[in-house]
């Protein structure tokens, strides 16, 4: 299959280069357009004011890949890809292996999880795939579930609209204890502002703080989720790979007729 492959971590992260050569042993052609640099929590953010430029990278990936750094943002890196580089509609858009989880309401704020959702903007099936940890280096299982996981969606064509964002546990393959399809959980933080100064003694503020993990939102009432599945929060931490179907259609239909009637 043709795949064009983008992420938030940069093109010289070790996520990426994993999942792409991965990809490659398994006989799929792939193209990377990736950040030049670090680009994670931009989200869905497009650059209309400045130019953007791109230069082909070799020597990092398989030779049989065609890599580019772009100086946007991962949702540019995709507009790119598919406007300006590849000839051909590829038959999936992919982001990651994210360096680190995009669980919950973390999706907000990922910029992989926007890539993903920009080929999903264009009609194309994405996923994006995120590793469940920040520090582990471990990226070959996460690799080895998304070669398998498109051979199991080979000719079955995700509904219109929705992309799959996957997050897989940083454990070896064997603590593996399988697949779950979820729901998105909810991420709060215990968010702290540091206060520094700078060395000509000018202010600035850097935002810290720490995901709190086990909150577990449960809508009783809403009709979208008659089975109520269990959160990708959840699941991660039993040790399971998550996969959780999302949209960009952010509409609560629910409350379209139970809001009153507001007018001039």
């Amino acid at each position: 299959m043709r795949l064009l492959l983008s992420n938030d971590d940069g093109i010289y992260a070790l996520g990426i280069r994993s999942l792409a050569n991965a990809l490659v042993a398994a006989g799929h052609q792939v193209t990377i357009v990736c950040p030049d640099g670090e680009r994670s929590a931009t989200g869905h953010g497009i650059t209309l004011h400045d130019p953007i430029r791109a230069d082909q990278v070799t020597g990092v990936f398989a030779p049989e890949i065609t890599a580019w750094a772009c100086s946007g943002s991962p949702a540019d890196c995709i507009k790119l890809g598919l406007g300006a580089v590849l000839s051909e509609r590829p038959d999936f858009v992919l982001a990651g292996i994210n360096h680190g989880p995009n669980l919950g309401t973390d999706v907000l704020y990922s910029g992989t999880v926007s890539a993903a959702m920009e080929g999903n903007l264009e009609g194309i099936p994405s996923i994006a795939f995120s590793l469940g940890n920040y520090t582990s280096r471990e990226f070959q299982p996460a690799a080895d579930f998304a070669v398998a996981l498109l051979a199991q969606l080979k000719g079955q064509a995700l509904p219109p609209g929705v992309m799959l964002s996957v997050n897989v546990p940083a454990v070896p393959a064997a603590d593996l204890q399988g697949v779950r399809i979820t729901r998105q959980g909810i991420r709060h933080y215990n968010e702290t502002w540091e206060k520094r100064q700078d060395p000509r003694g000018r202010t600035y503020f850097w935002l810290a703080g720490e995901a709190i993990e086990d909150i577990d939102h449960v809508d009783a009432h809403n009709p979208h989720l008659p089975d109520l599945p269990p959160t990708d929060v959840q699941m991660i931490q039993q040790n399971f790979i998550t996969v959780t179907p999302l949209h960009y259609d952010w509409t609560c239909y629910g409350q379209v007729g139970a809001l009153p009637q507001i007018g001039l």
